[in-house]
């Protein structure tokens, strides 16, 4: 691995993600004029308001509200230079608390990186290197250039929508599948959601900024419904800008609500970066 594998594996996860919108029940739809996708909502039928209640309703029921979470992920990467080295992401949550991650290189078994992140600070471990670097959420914001928060990694990495901002712009029935469309201060939205069960398929952000022009396909598939919830083991996901990258997440193992610690210890022999 680089010597910034970790902030790199960051930076690719919080690109794909851009800005963070918890799902929140509509209260008011502001019509648009962009119907290049999707239709623009007409606030004067009942039937379209009925439809997009109806589809947010769906997608609050299936968020998924957990105390702890831990999983073993399979980490694909390609970027510009061809297929990366295979990463085994080992990740712990305790909600709304604390995030520890641990990076090994699939090939070699070797941990390589460790991170404890939590609402205001990032612990990096180099292990290799053993270097150790203290920084503000903040930091992560720098590197990526993105406007995000705890919450955004905790919901992505659980399942839970990330994108959905409280304004509708635009919405359409496809034979089994419902396209709705956000519009929040940075990005644009539009997902693809199954019409039998309101479930993610497809997330399509577009920058607001049509300088910046960064994109991000994300793909959500191989739903299982082992604790109650339907839980995508499979993301896909796809971010241009200057450079395309693509990344894949294969949840080989996952537990929800088990007892978990995140005890994170620095040795004293690392030198502080």
């Amino acid at each position: 691995m680089k010597q910034l594998s970790l902030i790199l594996f960051f930076s690719i996860l919080l690109l794909s993600v851009f800005s963070c919108r918890t799902v929140k029940r509509i209260n008011k739809v502001i019509a648009t004029k962009d119907t290049t996708l999707v239709q623009a909502v007409d606030q004067t039928r009942n039937d379209s308001l009925l439809l997009i209640n109806t589809t947010l309703a769906g997608l609050n029921r299936n968020y998924i509200d957990f105390k702890t979470f831990n999983a073993k992920i399979k980490v694909d990467y390609q970027d510009k230079d061809g297929k990366q080295p295979d990463i085994t992401a080992i990740v712990r949550i305790i909600k709304d608390s604390a995030i520890w991650i641990s990076l090994t290189a699939t090939l070699f078994n070797f941990e390589a990186y460790r991170a404890l992140i939590t609402k205001d600070s990032v612990i990096l471990l180099n292990k290799k290197e053993k270097e150790v670097q203290y920084r503000s959420l903040d930091y992560l914001q720098e590197v990526t250039q993105i406007p995000f928060d705890y919450k955004t990694l905790q919901d992505l990495l659980v399942g839970n929508p990330v994108f959905l901002d409280s304004t509708v712009a635009s919405y359409k029935k496809v034979d089994d599948k419902i396209l709705v469309s956000t519009i929040g201060p940075y990005f644009k939205n539009l997902l693809t959601l199954s019409a039998a069960n309101t479930l993610m398929l497809h997330s399509k952000l577009d920058d607001v900024d049509i300088a910046r022009n960064r994109t991000a396909d994300i793909t959500y598939g191989d739903y299982e419904n082992k604790a109650g919830f339907d839980f995508s083991t499979y993301r896909e996901i796809t971010v241009s800008e200057k450079n395309k990258v693509d990344i894949r997440f294969n949840y080989k193992q996952y537990e929800f609500n088990k007892e978990l610690s995140v005890a994170f210890k620095v040795p004293k022999n690392y030198k502080r970066k």
